[in-house]
């Protein structure tokens, strides 16, 4: 199951329905503009009462820089651990490969709010080699977990240490 509470960016909740279809996954969702923590609640409500093994939840559209969206952030972060106390958890920054050195901010200020697991490397596909997260993974000791190379549902990779160094060299 899928959770929309990413109720800030246009169309982020259509394009997620697009992709859950594709996975053939449950989706729960609210209105543009709804609170997202209530969003990650209620798909907590629901996998509870369905037995769902897995939910993910989308927060994306978090701008680093926009105290608000952060703020709304650490409510889902809180929502989550009083619903779900003893559950696995990931935490999964996606970093774009374009980016450049603010993502080095962006790590940052997320690490702020949230307690990060791992990381997804998105873009791979193109010119971008992603080589800052070189540095991200030395200084804050995260993991690079996946690696996006495309828009296809399998284009998402686990991440391989020496692919990826053979591939920036």
């Amino acid at each position: 199951m899928v959770a929309a509470a990413d109720t800030f960016r246009a169309a982020a909740v259509e394009q997620l329905e697009v992709w859950s279809k594709r996975a053939n996954c449950d989706i729960i969702k609210k209105d543009e503009g709804a609170d997202p923590a209530s969003v990650v609640y209620e798909a907590i409500k629901k996998a509870k009462e369905n037995n769902i093994d897995v939910l993910i939840c989308d927060t994306a559209g978090r701008l680093h820089n926009k105290k608000y969206l952060m703020d709304e952030l650490e409510k889902i972060q809180r929502v989550i651990e009083k619903e779900l106390p003893n559950a696995d958890k990931e935490s999964l920054l996606v970093i774009d490969a374009t980016t450049g050195q603010n993502a080095i901010e962006q790590v940052k200020a997320f690490k702020e709010v949230s307690h990060i697991t791992g990381l997804v490397l998105t873009k791979l596909d193109g010119t971008a080699k992603g080589g800052v997260v070189i540095g991200i993974v030395n200084e804050n000791k995260i993991p690079v977990k996946f690696i996006g190379v495309g828009e296809q549902i399998d284009d998402m990779e686990r991440f391989n240490a020496e692919d990826f160094t053979k591939a920036i060299i």
